[in-house]
């Protein structure tokens, strides 16, 4: 598992200014900041409306916006946007819009992991395996009793297999170590097109705290959607309808 920043201090959030996006290296996590996060991993929906709204924002910020999520880029190709930049998979992932995707052979110790989560749901509905391009995940949404069962035998799997553990909202995922949120922000932050921008990070779960705190390094600043709480981004916004307006509002502005 890569290394995890210091713990952050809790920081009083105040909602970002449509002008901190002017000059912007932007970096969106999807699921709890673009779209709602639904009862299964394939019940969300992305409408055309956002897509076009992020197409001006990228075109306004020439090219500097960058789709950076726990889902596989395939997944969030299939969901409209293939024409973005895309991290997936906490980082393991990268691609740009019409090509083929960086990311490692899936290693057959996923394959053993998602067997052992099948046989642990056989006789616990409610709960989901997600399978993913190099990782797999446990979901536990639907029957929130089993969470702590959930997690021992994550960690035990990981343990297993060496593998990381990646905690999320009803969550568990087991993919392979070496990559977050934050260290693909750095890498991105380092080539073009987001080169030269000033990186702003928006996300909602904990596994966005890296990419927080990747922007602040880099003399950016994290966008936390959803209730305070002790975290690396230095402003809020309270929800997913709260993030779609300002990024129309910025596409506007900066358009």
């Amino acid at each position: 598992m890569s290394d995890s920043p210091p713990s952050p201090a809790v920081t009083p959030l105040r909602a970002p200014s449509v002008s901190l996006l002017e000059g912007a290296a932007l970096f969106l996590d999807f699921d709890g900041t673009l779209a709602p996060i639904a009862d299964t991993p394939c019940g969300v929906e992305v409408d055309e409306e956002l897509i076009g709204t992020l197409l001006r924002l990228r075109d306004a910020l020439d090219g500097r916006l960058a789709i950076v999520s726990g889902r596989s880029v395939a997944t969030l190709r299939d969901f409209g946007f293939t024409d973005f930049l895309i991290a997936g998979t906490h980082g393991l992932e990268f691609a740009t819009p019409g090509a083929d995707v960086d990311a490692p052979a899936r290693l057959p110790a996923i394959d053993a992991v998602e067997d052992a989560f099948n046989d642990f749901i056989a006789d616990k509905p409610g709960l989901l395996v997600e399978r993913k391009t190099i990782s797999v995940g446990l979901h536990f949404r639907g029957a929130p009793q089993w969470g702590d069962e959930a997690r021992a035998l994550a960690m035990a799997l990981a343990n297993d297999h060496d593998l990381a553990v990646q905690p999320g909202k009803m969550l568990f995922e087991l993919r392979p170590g070496g990559a977050d949120k934050g260290s693909a922000v750095r890498r991105l932050m380092a080539q073009a097109p987001m080169a030269g921008g000033v990186p702003v990070f928006i996300g909602d779960d904990v596994t966005d705290e890296e990419g927080f705190a990747a922007a602040a390094e880099q003399g950016g600043a994290g966008i936390l959607v959803g209730a305070p709480r002790s975290t690396f981004a230095a402003f809020g916004l309270e929800q997913v309808a709260a993030v779609r307006h300002y990024l129309a509002e910025g596409a506007a502005r900066l358009g």
